[in-house]
């Protein structure tokens, strides 16, 4: 396995054509996914004929870019024009959209290789991946164990290295968390900094697609390509995109200022997760940053928030699944027969606890009460963060609560599979760009990944602290025995 810029070099020098490396991570996809199972489809024509275009390329002397042939996954939730599309939904099992998403129409114009679409929480709602429609997704380090959610299928595949990078959703920590379960890196960006259009949509104040990469340097590059207005997305953000690469460093800028955000060390947190992120940060403290304890009074309270304001967009986005637009149609005597026997066969159960959740919070008499107090604690939590990057530049906690959990473990229990995103869920309430990064194990070789929070576009900062973590330590090079 290599890098972005190690396989580009291969490619550039002859060394290695792209349809040498499309072949081997076919054969690793081939062998890897009975046990795996992080692949919805695997689209190896598609892979093949990318390719061997970028091979034409370098024979006819072209120059190539940096993401031309290198093997990319995609969740299953971003509309790829001709190749189904399900969101793990067996209400949308045969979609195969009429249009391409901006970020992998943006994939494609780099000439990535796309190597499949992966497993995803239904519509990306839950912690684990054991909501898909379809199948459960295994954690590459421990075969019994979840990958994380809802981006659990992207996380295992570049764990599992079934693919170099992949791209994710993260509504409340569903990039991230998987990310520290699977240890790999994983990156929410700010809120608008990547388009949204042929997102198919859960929450949409809180939905952002971001990078998983095995390395720093690769997110920065996988970001550095898919960021970026788009006047087909109304919530996207007019702002100039730099090379992300630019800000690796191999040491941190003399006077960086780190804060632990101390309501994260407290109940709920996993004794060794908390002993391996202190650790984690006392390496930044080496490193040259000034460590400062920061309160964030109102962090724990995202929780609820989120709750409230998540599901209210869900119920609203998932009403239009009606059987008669597109997707599954279970035919019935009258029109809401049709609309009522559709809905209860084609969402799963988490889906439709969400939706009911949602439009209750909604309904008359209760609007004021949750939906419009929880987006007044949303306000609260953003006034946090500012008033914390008043005093720091980048914040630090865990990213998860626990190591990846057993699978089955927590679905009869929803409200403790809930709290698995208890630390990611406050970054996309204030819509700011959080990035899990691999910083140590626990006793049983699972990984531990602690979460970097950056002020709004500041994604720069998080690469620049992550990149000269990631220089000091080893957790990123080692591989789940399943590669061995």
């Amino acid at each position: 396995m290599a890098s972005i810029r190690e396989y580009h070099q291969q490619l550039v020098s002859k060394e290695r054509s792209a349809v040498e490396i499309a072949t081997e991570y076919m054969q690793r996809i081939e062998t890897l996914e009975p046990k795996v199972r992080a692949f919805l489809s695997v689209t190896a024509d598609l892979a093949f004929s990318k390719a061997k275009q970028v091979d034409a390329k370098i024979a006819a002397g072209e120059e190539i870019g940096l993401l031309e042939g290198i093997p990319t996954a995609i969740k299953d939730n971003m509309c790829t024009k001709g190749i189904k599309t399900t969101c793990g939904s067996q209400i949308l099992a045969n979609f195969v959209p009429p249009y391409e998403s901006t970020v992998t129409q943006k994939l494609q114009q780099a000439g990535v290789v796309v190597v499949g679409k992966t497993n995803l929480d239904e519509f990306a709602m839950g912690s684990s991946t054991e909501n898909s429609g379809f199948q459960v997704t295994a954690n590459p380090w421990d075969l019994e164990r979840v990958p994380g959610g809802s981006s659990g299928g992207s996380a295992a595949a570049v764990a599992a290295a079934e693919c170099v990078v992949a791209l994710g959703s993260d509504t409340g920590g569903s990039i991230r968390q998987p990310a520290s379960l699977c240890g790999v890196v994983g990156l929410k960006p700010t809120y608008g900094l990547v388009s949204r259009f042929g997102l198919v949509a859960y929450a949409s104040s809180l939905d952002q697609i971001g990078p998983f990469a095995r390395t720093v340097e690769d997110a920065a590059i996988l970001l550095s390509a898919i960021a970026g207005y788009d006047p087909s997305d109304s919530t996207s953000l007019k702002v100039e995109i730099p090379d992300y690469t630019q800000f690796l460093q191999p040491t941190l800028k003399k006077g960086l200022k780190v804060g632990i955000i101390t309501e994260t060390f407290g109940e709920g947190l996993d004794a060794t997760v908390a002993a391996t992120v202190r650790n984690a940060i006392a390496k930044l403290q080496e490193l040259g940053a000034e460590i400062k304890e920061i309160s964030c009074p109102r962090f724990r309270y995202g929780l609820p928030a989120y709750y409230i304001i998540a599901p209210s967009e869900a119920s609203a986005n998932l009403a239009r699944y009606d059987a008669v637009k597109y997707g599954l149609r279970q035919e019935a005597d009258n029109l809401v027969g049709m609309y009522s026997t559709t809905r209860a066969t084609g969402f799963g159960t988490e889906v439709k606890r969400r939706i009911m959740l949602g439009t209750y919070a909604l309904s008359a008499g209760y609007y004021d009460a949750y939906y419009l107090k929880a987006q007044k604690v949303r306000t609260l939590i953003k006034q946090d963060f500012e008033q914390a990057f008043e005093e720091v530049d980048v914040l630090v906690c865990p990213t998860s609560p626990t190591t990846a959990f057993k699978a089955g473990e927590k679905t009869a229990d929803p409200l403790s599979m809930y709290l698995s995103d208890l630390m990611t869920i406050p970054v996309n309430l204030a819509g700011l760009p959080g990035m899990s990064i691999p910083c140590g194990f626990d006793d049983q070789g699972l990984p531990i990944g602690m979460q970097l929070i950056g002020n709004v576009l500041r994604e720069d900062i998080l690469f620049h602290v992550a990149h000269a973590y990631e220089q000091a330590t080893e957790w990123h090079k080692q591989q789940p025995n399943i590669l061995s």
